[in-house]
């Protein structure tokens, strides 16, 4: 099985543990403001994990240790690996205790929209969840080292943990606590799961690193350089997540469900971009770095790889960004229909994807590119581009979120869709440029017209099939729709993708059958 495929494989078992936690949260929150209040205080203590977790370690400390790695200077890489432990571990310690007793200051930022019991039950669950992210972005380290030695399925399955103890948090006190009560139980349950999915991959370092140590090592010149490009990377990863707070807040000031229905429109939309494009561009990223180390005329490998990495992303994106458009109210039925989460709910659900759907294959190959740029260890670019794209969608999502609902006489509940499909035509911008400066580094790359009308045009095929079925079914139960409407969806276009000879598709085709 090659290295995208057992990253994808990680990806969708812990997305699928994801997708089980959110059905139980559903059915026991539904869009109330309990659940507006724990994914607010949720989204705080995550920006420690996301600024200092795998993107900016995934920049800064791979490729140096998968150079020396890929070397066969093992010890030398183990070095490096428990000094940058050390210091992660100390700075992050010091950030979660600063983060607990400011968090009454940090929510009011983030969602100022709550008052009263709502804003009181948000600066509860945000002090208990800040442990818990410390725990996740150790995490990423340990990620970062599985990965340099191409042991991908763990470090991505390892989520799997976490969602299993939220889930069984939920089932052992959802009849007994009321909602603020379940959300507190809720909220120590990712605290010890985050532990536990630390833990599991720990261990599986410590049996590959046999010469791992802590120490405080600022001297060496591979850690100055993991310090120099991780800033960089850290900031850039603080743009985005800007970019997310700026979408909280601003969702915190429409009606209640805004913050919950994005909260979970999320989680659908980032599983195309998590299992396909960061597939590709984590398993690309360690084999580019070493490339990149070893010759210094490694332009051309590079380039083969990430061209053979867009059409990879596309295949699979394309019919994902069109299924959100055309038929997410029956995804979002499938998956969060049950409990409190009423029909209805999934059509607000829908709006917020199709208005992600917009940017979906933008920030997905934005992904691999940026990969590009951290295996060529320039952490830079992607931050300057990153920075533009939270600007414009600052601007944007403000408009089309708050003014634009009622300049078109509709409720302001519906400003959320608005909010994400600013952000896609963002995303659009950041790719552009992203792809240009590229092409400066490395040369041309591309992807042709006709490849793309094909996708297109099989993923649109698919969805007039899977229209067709939606009109002519009776009423039946949200599963029950979304296995009659989705799988003849998928099943059209690989037929057709496969008909018209493109590559992906054969070979996926040819994959699927060996097995069997």
């Amino acid at each position: 099985m090659n290295r995208a495929l057992l990253v994808a494989a990680g990806i969708m078992l812990s997305r699928l543990a994801g997708f089980v936690r959110l059905r139980v949260f559903a059915y026991y929150f539904g869009l109330s403001d309990a659940a507006d209040a724990f994914n607010a205080a949720f989204r705080i203590p995550n920006f420690l994990q996301n600024m200092f977790g795998e993107g900016a370690m995934s920049a800064s400390f791979i490729p140096v240790y998968a150079a020396l790695v890929s070397k066969g200077e093992r010890r030398e890489a183990d070095r490096v690996a428990g000094a940058v432990l050390a210091l992660l571990a100390t700075v992050v310690s010091i950030l979660v205790l600063v983060a607990v007793l400011a968090t009454p200051w940090l929510t009011a930022l983030i969602a100022p929209g709550f008052t009263g019991a709502k804003r009181e039950l948000a600066i509860r669950l945000t002090r208990i969840l800040f442990p818990g992210a410390g725990f996740l972005v150790m995490s990423a380290w340990c990620l970062g080292v599985l990965n340099s030695h191409h042991r991908f399925l763990l470090s991505y399955a390892a989520p799997v943990m976490w969602n299993a103890v939220m889930v069984t948090t939920m089932v052992l006190f959802g009849q007994r606590a009321d909602l603020p009560g379940l959300a507190v139980y809720l909220a120590w349950g990712s605290v010890i799961g985050s532990a536990a999915q630390f833990l599991v991959q720990f261990i599986a370092v410590r049996r590959i690193t046999t010469d791992l140590h802590l120490i405080w090592d600022t001297a060496s010149d591979h850690v100055r350089t993991i310090a120099r490009n991780f800033w960089p990377a850290f900031i850039s990863r603080g743009v985005v997540q800007l970019s997310a707070y700026i979408d909280a807040l601003l969702a915190s000031l429409l009606p209640t469900g805004a913050v919950s229905g994005i909260a979970s429109a999320s989680l659908l939309y980032t599983l195309p971009v998590s299992l396909f494009g960061v597939s590709v561009a984590a398993s690309e990223l360690p084999a580019m770095s070493g490339a990149a180390a070893l010759d210094e005329s490694g332009s051309r490998a590079i380039r083969t790889r990430l061209e053979a990495g867009i059409r990879r992303i596309a295949f699979f994106v394309v019919p994902s960004s069109v299924a959100f458009l055309a038929l997410g109210d029956v995804v979002a039925g499938a998956v969060l229909q049950t409990g409190r989460f009423t029909r209805a709910d999934a059509t607000y659900v829908w709006a917020i994807l199709a208005g992600s759907s917009i940017g979906l294959v933008a920030s997905t190959l934005a992904r691999l590119y940026s990969s590009t740029f951290y295996a060529l260890r320039d952490t830079k670019t992607p931050l300057r581009y990153a920075a533009t794209r939270v600007a414009i969608t600052t601007v944007l999502g403000y408009l089309c979120a708050v003014p634009l609902p009622h300049v078109l006489g509709i409720d302001a509940r519906w400003g959320a869709a608005g909010l994400t499909g600013s952000a896609g035509v963002a995303g659009w911008l950041e790719m552009f440029l992203l792809r240009a400066s590229l092409r400066r580094r490395i040369g041309s790359m591309h992807m042709p017209i006709a490849y793309q009308a094909t996708l297109w045009g099989a993923a649109l095929t698919g969805a007039a099939v899977g229209w067709g079925i939606k009109l002519a079914l009776p009423p039946v139960h949200p599963v029950v729709q979304g296995a009659a409407v989705l799988a003849p969806y998928g099943l059209t276009y690989f037929a057709v993708t496969t008909a018209l000879g493109v590559p992906e598709a054969q070979a996926t085709v040819r994959r699927v059958l060996r097995r069997r």
